[in-house]
């Protein structure tokens, strides 16, 4: 009885160990002291119907991923491999839950029973005492989509539960605030659209089309590709988010009508694969395709019967490292299925596959799967403090100090550096990018690293374009020729016409094209210009060799009017002398004298003062020598015509002395309006910038109307000498000042008009040594025409310089006119 009591005794223990081991085979759990959650769709619902009742869904009934299903058993071997481990984690066990979570709204069982304790989640506010609030795992791995992880994530935040996602790409994650648990082995999609928009900057498409998942990575990928090529000329001329009820066709239709050439493609496995399915059976060709790091390396697409013929395909993927050891795992291992009923989701229908149809697979996010297993054994690995030989039993681990450790990660994996930034995104990895070439092989042809610096390359031999090895255009209109700047046409930045750029203006491509650039005062360009040049900076300088002569002529003046005024002084008792004015003479060769420095300052660069001094000594004392010949004239027509008809004046003009209150009153009067009139508008160095489009004038900007004030005076004082001279034509013929006068006046005049009208026609640096000619013979016309003559008598008629001579011609004048 005994023996048949210990027999059904030790049957018992065999069955019940039996049925341990048929429970624990299946692939989903390992029992460890350690336990970490793992979330993979390894089934994918494609369309869910509406539900009656609540219900769990049983994901073997949906479309089976073998991607996915090789990166479920990439998990399971990583574990494998730590519990192997004499370093890692030694003398300890890690164990798994693993979940198939197909749908991102109908898995939550599986997702309870992680956080779960004993079958019991624990609301916050409810007493502890009772029961530890632990939950069964210390960190999660996964989920793989974005959309997935958005649903299920915030289940583990609040306990502060590791999730370290091996495919979860959305930048939302990036969040602290909302996501403080979350870490990823994956870059976020604002790195892989970076290596997108590099790819399109580095080819120059510029006119392209952005297909993506209509789903919550798809979007994300899309507002960061917005923003992204905002700093480039990329424009987006076609959206579209794909699912399985997109209309390929009409895709593919609207396309061809915005004549895109180039078609990037951010969207997910299945996604991908029917699109290129579609672009086969719709016999789409020449394009050019840039895909995602999700279906890059697909490799049932690459060996597709019609593939080559859709164009180009680019692709960024995932760096791939081969991992040691895997392939052999999947040999060795031998898919079971357990022989009573598991939980939820942890059943697969892969009985069917053979071991080299996982190994072949799509090899894509296996190294962020083992990595992310790997950093959650590290992580454990220091809170239990570790040594070579043991860890430390006696510490009780809790989710939130893994995750400390986690955050802290700093590991060498496979030569690769492990760590994490403040956002939870990988400090490692890089994005290769692949080819599809014709041999039916993803082939790298450039890479995108991240980490320590930033460096892009893309080899662009290895590529075997469709268009006879060009690398095709993908633009809404033609690049600009040099020199033309673009008006944008409609919505777009890309669509534009091309406008020369007109003279004065450049245009910097590089800084902006749609704009023509106005060059600067000292700068010139001609039509259709990419730069300016300097304007040569113009002016008369002192040896120039009209200046030369100019100075030369005013030297000779001044010697001959010091020559005359010597003369005269010598001669000063004669009638000729007394004739000409007398002591006035004297009064008039100073003042022409003082007038001839004015032409010094037309030469040479100029300064305010030479501004000044080119005008105001030449008004003002030339103005005394016309008030001199006007009193001149007057006095001329006085004695001869006006005395015997008015005594009264004659009398009134000797007694008062008129000549000396004439003379005097203009002097003041003009030398008041000078001084008045530079106080409000001084002359000033003037760079004249218009004229000439290549050139800059050196000259004096005058004010109008002080200079119009500065010469009413003297406009005036010269109309009265010409009328009064003009009345004394028929003088004695050899008593001729009061034609001499007029004489004098008349080349006066006709100086001025023609500097006037060069200056009209002509405003070249040389038009200030016309000025300067015009202010010297003004005044050699008084010097010539009216003292010469006087001298010529003095020295070589001197006969003609005695008083009989002289009264002789007045009496037969007054004989004529009583006649």
């Amino acid at each position: 009885m005994r023996d048949f009591i210990c027999c059904c005794f030790f049957s018992v223990v065999f069955l019940l160990s039996l049925s341990l081991s048929l429970v624990t085979a299946s692939e989903f759990q390992l029992d460890g002291d350690y336990l970490i959650g793992g979330l993979f769709d390894i089934h994918h619902v494609s369309g869910m119907a509406l539900s009656r009742r609540p219900e769990a869904i049983d994901c073997t009934t949906q479309i089976f991923s073998l991607s996915n299903y090789r990166r479920f058993q990439m998990m399971r071997f990583s574990v494998e491999q730590i519990n192997n481990s004499t370093n890692l984690l030694p003398n300890v066990s890690l164990g798994y839950e693993i979940f198939d979570q197909c749908s991102n709204t109908k898995n939550l069982p599986g997702i309870f029973k992680l956080i779960s304790n004993n079958g019991v989640v624990q609301p916050w506010g409810e007493p502890l005492k009772n029961f530890s609030n632990n939950p069964k795992v210390i960190a999660v791995v996964g989920p793989y989509t974005s959309t997935n992880t958005l649903a299920v994530a915030p289940l583990f935040m609040p306990d502060l539960i590791p999730m370290v996602s091996y495919g979860a790409a959305s930048s939302a994650f990036s969040q602290k605030s909302r996501f403080p648990s979350f870490l990823r082995t994956v870059h976020s999609n604002k790195e892989v659209i970076d290596v997108m928009v590099n790819i399109l900057v580095h080819f120059r498409w510029r006119w392209v089309a952005f297909l993506y998942s209509d789903n919550d990575f798809g979007i994300d990928g899309m507002e960061l590709f917005l923003e992204a090529i905002k700093a480039t000329d990329t424009c987006v001329a076609y959206t579209k988010g794909l699912d399985d009820k997109s209309d390929y066709a009409q895709i593919f239709k609207q396309i061809e009508q915005q004549r895109l050439n180039t078609i990037i493609v951010f969207s997910t496995n299945m996604d991908g694969e029917a699109l290129i399915e579609s672009a086969i059976q719709l016999n789409i060709t020449d394009k050019v395709w840039i895909t995602g790091d999700t279906w890059s390396l697909n490799k049932r697409l690459l060996t597709l019967e019609g593939v080559k013929n859709i164009g180009t395909v680019l692709g960024v993927s995932q760096s791939v490292l081969p991992i040691p050891g895997f392939d052999d795992f999947i040999y060795s291992s031998k898919c079971q299925l357990p022989k009573e009923k598991k939980f939820c989701n942890q059943d697969c229908n892969c009985t069917s596959l053979t071991r080299e149809e996982i190994v072949s697979v799509d090899p894509s996010f296996s190294f962020p799967v083992h990595s992310a297993v790997f950093a959650i054994a590290y992580a454990l690995h220091n809170v239990l403090r570790c040594g070579p030989i043991n860890c430390s039993r006696d510490i009780k681990v809790q989710p939130h100090t893994v995750l400390e450790e986690l955050r802290k990660s700093n590991f060498t994996l496979l030569n690769v550096s492990i760590g994490f930034n403040d956002y939870g995104n990988p400090r490692f990895g890089s994005y290769t990018i692949v080819f599809w070439n014709r041999s039916s092989f993803a082939e790298e042809i450039g890479f995108h690293v991240f980490y320590p610096s930033v460096n892009f390359f893309i080899n662009n031999t290895k590529i075997e374009w469709f268009t006879n090895q060009e690398v095709p255009i993908s633009q809404c209109s033609p690049e600009c020729a040099s020199g033309y700047a673009k008006t944008q046409i409609g919505i777009h930045k890309c669509c534009f016409r091309c406008d020369i750029c007109p003279k004065g203006t450049y245009i910097n491509i590089a800084e902006d094209p749609y704009s023509c650039i106005p060059c600067k005062e000292s700068e010139w360009s001609e039509p259709g210009s990419t730069s300016c040049s300097l304007k040569l900076v113009e002016y008369v300088p002192f040896t120039d060799s009209g200046a030369i002569l100019i100075i030369i002529g005013s030297c000779i003046f001044v010697g001959l009017t010091s020559t005359v005024t010597f003369l005269f002084t010598v001669n000063y008792a004669t009638p000729v002398v007394r004739s000409a004015g007398g002591s006035m003479c004297f009064l008039i060769l100073g003042c022409l004298f003082l007038s001839c420095p004015s032409v010094f300052f037309y030469f040479g660069e100029p300064t305010t003062a030479s501004c000044i001094l080119r005008y105001f000594p030449f008004l003002l004392f030339y103005t005394v020598c016309l008030a001199c010949f006007v009193v001149r004239s007057f006095q001329i027509v006085c004695i001869f015509k006006i005395a015997a008809k008015i005594p009264k004046l004659q009398s009134w003009w000797m007694k008062y002395h008129g000549q000396w209150v004439v003379i005097t009153g203009a002097f003041v009067t003009q030398a008041i309006f000078l001084i008045s009139s530079y106080s409000f508008g001084t002359p000033h160095p003037h760079r004249n910038t218009f004229i000439y489009q290549d050139r800059i004038i050196l000259g004096c900007e005058i004010n109008t109307a002080a200079t119009i004030v500065s010469v009413i005076i003297p406009l005036s004082l010269c109309s009265l000498c010409f009328i009064f001279s003009y009345m004394g034509k028929d003088l004695p013929k050899n008593y001729n000042e009061a034609k001499t006068i007029t004489f004098c006046l008349l080349l006066l005049i006709l100086t001025w008009v023609i500097f006037a009208t060069a200056y009209i026609l002509y405003q070249g640096k040389h038009i200030h040594t016309f000025n300067a000619l015009a202010v010297l013979s003004s005044l050699y016309s008084f010097l010539l025409w009216y003292f010469l003559p006087k001298c010529y008598i003095i020295v070589l008629q001197p006969h003609k310089n005695t008083q009989q001579y002289f009264q002789g011609l007045i009496q037969n004048y007054t004989k004529t006119i009583s006649h």
